[in-house]
């Protein structure tokens, strides 16, 4: 009975050791696939900052343990919302770049959100968000100019068209604050000067 079985074994041997070939790689390449990762949403080119439309934007997948915080997850409507400032692409899109109490609440409390337009919008192209400036106001002769508002950080810096009619800026400031730049901006023009920390 052994040889018989010894027989039957040797005429078969190829077709095991292929079967188990088989299985053998099939196992190695279910081990070595990556994990399937999380959909978060990315630029989908370089962007300026400014309003979002769908084609800004494009499903990336990460793996988990580099999705950075507050990164939008597939399918939140971003459409519409304002970027807060200049975005690389692939870049995961987070919370706290689209204006909003989110990108606020990273100043800190009691702070609100002032836009304010810089007289010479080509110097402001060199300021991102995060910059600490002093805003300057002059009078509508720019004779006379006084600090208006000190080391407040910039929140966002939309994106710069015509540098000729100057820049746009969102600062974080306190009340107080926002009504001394309004009232500055109301009677001469606004400029600025960057806290290097």
């Amino acid at each position: 009975m052994r040889v018989r079985f010894m027989r039957v074994l040797g005429r078969r041997r190829r077709l095991l050791a292929a079967i188990l070939a088989a299985a053998a790689a099939a196992c190695a390449l279910l081990s070595i696939q990556p994990p399937p990762g999380v959909a978060v949403l990315a630029a989908a080119r370089d962007l300026t900052g400014g309003r979002l439309s769908a084609a800004d934007i494009t499903p990336i997948r990460l793996p988990a343990s580099a999705v950075p915080d507050g990164a939008l997850r597939e399918g939140a409507k971003v459409a519409g919302r304002v970027l807060g400032g200049p975005m690389r692409k692939g870049e995961p899109l987070t919370d706290v770049r689209l204006l909003g109490p989110s990108m606020l609440s990273a100043y800190g409390p009691g702070l609100v959100a002032t836009p304010v337009r810089i007289a010479d919008g080509e110097a402001a192209r060199l300021l991102s968000p995060g910059d600490v400036v002093d805003i300057f106001g002059s009078d509508a002769e720019g004779v006379q100019a006084s600090v208006v508002a000190a080391e407040v950080p910039i929140v966002a810096r939309p994106g710069v068209g015509d540098p000729s009619q100057g820049a746009l800026l969102v600062l974080a400031t306190t009340p107080g604050q926002a009504a001394q730049l309004a009232q500055a901006q109301a009677g001469g023009h606004l400029s600025f000067a960057v806290h290097f920390r």
